[in-house]
């Protein structure tokens, strides 16, 4: 089966188990989902999820969100992971779009990117979730998933990003890298899982990969 064969039949597995996969972090606008994916690093959307509410009580919008002090912003996302700094890159980028946006989150990837805090992921995110243009998003859950998969060497986040971009029609971008994320954590978490077993890995992932990962649960169970 070649690599595009392979990523057909995926498609249509993932088509099946998720035909309108929602958006994971809870938003009302470009900003607040902006905000959001900023909090996600190294953070679950379950716990940005419950932190949010409090915070857009408070900051709203960007003008809101920049006349707070970053001391507020903190106390309302101390439970993410790497909160002091992300508290003071949503003050910062919050000023920054005020001064030179209006307010207005740019629907541009180059302008997301000079954001502070905002990277190629987050801004893949926001141009995908918000504004609807094609974009591959990926998180560490397809990144592993692409690997696992052979759908990509998986050396890095950029190279998985080319690959998969490569493999599918760009009209699908934005519905399968949702399926994907949806997938790896309801049926084919990193560690303790029977690839064998999977309805995707147990054809999809080589012999080798297989025999490797079931090893690896063998040594960290002793």
């Amino acid at each position: 089966m070649t690599r595009a064969e392979k990523a057909e039949r995926i498609q249509k597995i993932l088509d099946r188990l998720y035909p309108e996969p929602p958006i994971p972090l809870h938003h009302v606008d470009a900003y607040t989902l902006l905000v959001a994916v900023l909090l996600s690093a190294q953070c679950t959307d379950e716990r940005v999820n419950q932190v949010t509410p409090g915070l857009f009580a408070i900051g709203p919008d960007a003008e809101a969100m920049a006349r707070l002090p970053v001391s507020r912003i903190l106390a309302k996302i101390r439970s993410c992971g790497l909160a002091p700094q992300k508290a003071k890159n949503i003050r910062a980028l919050s000023k920054q779009l005020v001064t030179e946006r209006g307010g207005r989150v740019p629907e541009s990837f180059e302008a997301l990117e000079v954001l502070p805090g905002v990277g190629h992921k987050t801004a893949s995110v926001v141009m995908s979730q918000a504004f609807g243009h094609p974009a591959f998003p990926v998180d560490t859950h397809i990144h592993r998933l692409a690997a696992r998969w052979g759908l990509s060497s998986g050396k890095n986040v950029e190279q998985t990003e080319r690959d998969l971009k490569q493999l599918y029609p760009r009209e699908v971008w934005n519905r399968l890298h949702l399926q994907i994320i949806y997938f790896g954590r309801e049926h084919c978490p990193a560690r303790g899982h029977d690839l064998a077993a999977c309805e995707i890995c147990g054809w999809a992932a080589t012999r080798k990969r297989i025999a490797e990962e079931a090893a690896g649960r063998k040594g960290r169970a002793r």
